[in-house]
């Protein structure tokens, strides 16, 4: 049904905007696409994701602070190719191929892990070539929603967009853990498993997902020089500095769960349904925080979603233990993502002009991105000469300072489309 409303207009036959009521289902029919590649895509990515990190380090032995440098190149090592990916997928206005291109070269990735062996240079050059593939999607795939969705929906579109993905994400290591006890442990029969699943997400794209050009922007609009205008605005300047120093306070996933298998002494077998946990508080929070935040302010959501996050590293050598840890720290995790990943790309939409929007919001994630490739190669080294416990702490007050900065940068962001020369 989803599908078939691509190309329907976001209002009434009045002009009007949607009821409250009918919110929901008002969001471009787009989205809905783009969500359901997600969807699909994060099924594959995290069914190698879920399985990754005990491999690493259990089973590779690994220390922390070399699985630091692996976490961290998994998601920062390739971030100056999503700047790549925008300013190409801006000049071309092929957002949906340069997108594409992406999703492809992740899925034909998840086919070199198997021939990786136990070899960990290797694997990290698989990892890169897999991250390069999301580098290349990731801002051509939001610019598309901002522009398939009118500005006062942009929560609500990355909410519902958000959701779905997290859907993926979700499912993805159940999947895992029922190929793995099919196969007697086998994980190669994942990654392979895995490139199946992530091959017919590409199709999926190829299918029903509608590009967006729109006419041609003037000449010169999108240039080198443009790029300099672009990080002249303010909003923008401000924007690249709240997300960089939001992604240099913010640890891995994998660290986390890997500190809350240590602290409970979960069995290997149990490690990945800690990102289950995440991934369904994600789930559910996802499109209700996104509307929340269209209506009481994006950086109001943002700012609470990090506040979540400094509770959850505390929480990490806490007083709670047991059940009620996982059930706590795993549900504030999940809120913490659902406040903050596409909320924050909300919040870009409106001051990004429409010529650069894909590259706007490329230079935003590159530069998060980045500092989060530094902060995971710092936790991981601070976990070794310090110990875990110190080091979670120190990482709880960092986030703490960053709310602080973060909320002043970003005081005054609008929330509506800007004009811009």
């Amino acid at each position: 049904m989803y599908l078939s409303t691509i190309d329907h207009p976001h209002t009434g036959d009045d002009g009007t905007k949607p009821s409250r009521k009918r919110a929901l289902f008002s969001v471009s029919g787009n989205v809905f696409a783009l969500g359901a590649v997600s969807l699909i895509t994060d099924v594959s990515s995290e069914m190698v994701t879920a399985v990754l990190p005990v491999y690493l380090v259990l089973g590779l032995h690994l220390s922390p602070a070399v699985y630091g440098m692996v976490d961290g190149t998994y998601t920062g090592a390739t971030a100056l190719l999503r700047l790549a990916g925008g300013y190409l997928a801006d000049v071309t206005r092929h957002r949906k191929l340069i997108a594409g291109l992406g999703y492809g070269l992740s899925a034909l990735a998840k086919l070199g892990l198997p021939a990786a062996g136990n070899a960990v240079g290797a694997i990290g050059a698989v990892i890169a070539v897999d991250r390069t593939g999301k580098g290349l999607r990731t801002a051509p795939r939001d610019a598309l929603i901002t522009l398939s969705t009118p500005p006062h929906l942009y929560g609500r579109a990355f909410g519902i967009h958000r959701m779905m993905d997290t859907a993926g994400a979700f499912a993805g290591p159940l999947v895992a853990l029922g190929v793995l006890a099919a196969t007697a442990q086998a994980y190669d029969t994942v990654f392979v498993a895995s490139f199946c699943i992530a091959a017919f997400g590409v199709l999926v794209l190829v299918l029903f997902v509608r590009d967006r050009r729109g006419d041609q922007p003037p000449k010169g609009t999108v240039s080198f020089s443009a790029l300099g205008d672009l990080i002249r605005l303010a909003p923008v300047r401000r924007l690249v500095l709240a997300a960089g120093l939001a992604g240099m306070v913010t640890i891995g996933d994998g660290f986390v769960y890997l500190l809350l298998q240590q602290h409970e002494h979960l069995g290997v077998g149990w490690f990945p349904l800690l990102a289950v946990g995440t991934n369904l508080s994600y789930l559910l929070l996802a499109t209700p925080l996104g509307m929340l935040a269209d209506k009481i302010g994006r950086l109001k959501v943002v700012l609470g979603g990090y506040t979540a996050l400094v509770l959850v590293y505390l929480l990490l050598f806490g007083p709670l233990g047991g059940w009620p840890l996982l059930v706590v720290a795993l549900g504030l995790y999940g809120l913490f993502y659902a406040a903050t990943d596409g909320v924050l790309m909300a919040l870009a939409g409106p001051v990004l002009p429409k010529a650069l929007r894909t590259t706007g919001i490329a230079l935003i994630q590159s530069g998060q991105a980045l500092c989060y490739l530094l902060s995971s190669v710092l936790f991981g080294l601070a976990w070794t000469a310090w110990g875990p416990a110190s080091a979670s702490r120190i990482a709880a007050v960092l986030v703490a300072v960053a709310v602080l900065a973060v909320g002043l940068l970003l005081r005054g962001i609008p929330a509506t489309e800007e004009q811009h020369a």
